[in-house]
């Protein structure tokens, strides 16, 4: 009795595993998924990250694994060499992208906690990639205003991901199109925010979830009327979409 008792409070806390933002309605699909294809893959800096980050408070925060399995990837996919993240914690996705880039590669990231950032550093310098990243604390739309100023900068990024307040994601939108690349792409991640974005206006939900779900729904609704990019919504992790920009 005492071993059943056991795995069914093992299988209650799947859900509770950091990163775990998974839409799938079976806990052990899911477990499936990153037993057998995710984990067995996981270079061992961000494995070691993923354990790290799992013991801050805010852990929820961070990328699932199989999310930044499936960055890294796609980074190698589009051949990504000069790339920009808005929203780090403590650098998983980070980490994800910095060992898909070429040696020469380049990651500016933006985040307004240096804090979260540093936790995770000595991870990404032992796994020799923190040259690749230049890293700038505070809020991203004064940076990406002061980079749009700059013709240089414009269609400049081979791939842009975002993944922070989400209330402003419209804003980065606005801005982000003109300095990501014709044939480039720009990743936003939360898309389907807990499921939220097709529950009753009154359904109960936490607090932080409410209040961010009206703007995940405004987002969706320009990206799929922006004629300026072609998009996929994929439900990896919390939702992400991937836009293509066209011109």
């Amino acid at each position: 009795m005492a071993a059943n008792g056991e795995e069914k409070q093992s299988q209650a806390l799947r859900h509770q595993e950091v990163g775990h933002k998974s839409l799938l309605q079976s806990d052990d699909l899911y477990q499936y998924i990153l037993e057998t294809s995710v984990y067995p893959r996981e270079p061992e800096s961000m494995k070691e990250l993923r354990e790290l980050t799992a013991k801050h408070p805010w852990n929820i925060m961070t990328t699932s694994a199989d999310e930044g399995q499936f960055l890294n990837m796609l980074l190698k996919l589009i051949n990504a060499k000069n790339t920009m993240e808005i929203g780090v914690y403590t650098g998983y996705s980070l980490l994800a992208t910095a060992l898909a880039l070429p040696e020469d590669g380049k990651i500016l990231a933006m985040d307004i906690n240096r804090e979260n950032y540093e936790l995770g550093l000595p991870v990404i310098e032992k796994a020799g990639v923190a040259h690749k990243i230049d890293f700038r604390e505070g809020p991203a739309l004064p940076v990406l205003d002061q980079m749009l100023e700059d013709e240089k900068n414009h269609g400049s990024f081979d791939f842009i991901f975002v993944d922070a307040d989400k209330d402003n994601y419209i804003n980065y939108h606005k801005r982000l199109i003109d300095l990501v690349k014709v044939g480039g792409v720009i990743g936003y991640d939360n898309t389907l925010w807990n499921g939220s974005v097709v529950a009753a206006a009154d359904a109960p939900m936490r607090k932080y979830v409410r209040y961010y779900r009206d703007f995940v729904i405004e987002l969706n609704k320009a990206l799929a009327a922006d004629p300026r990019i072609e998009i996929c919504q994929l439900p990896v992790g919390d939702g992400i979409t991937i836009c293509r920009r066209l011109n």
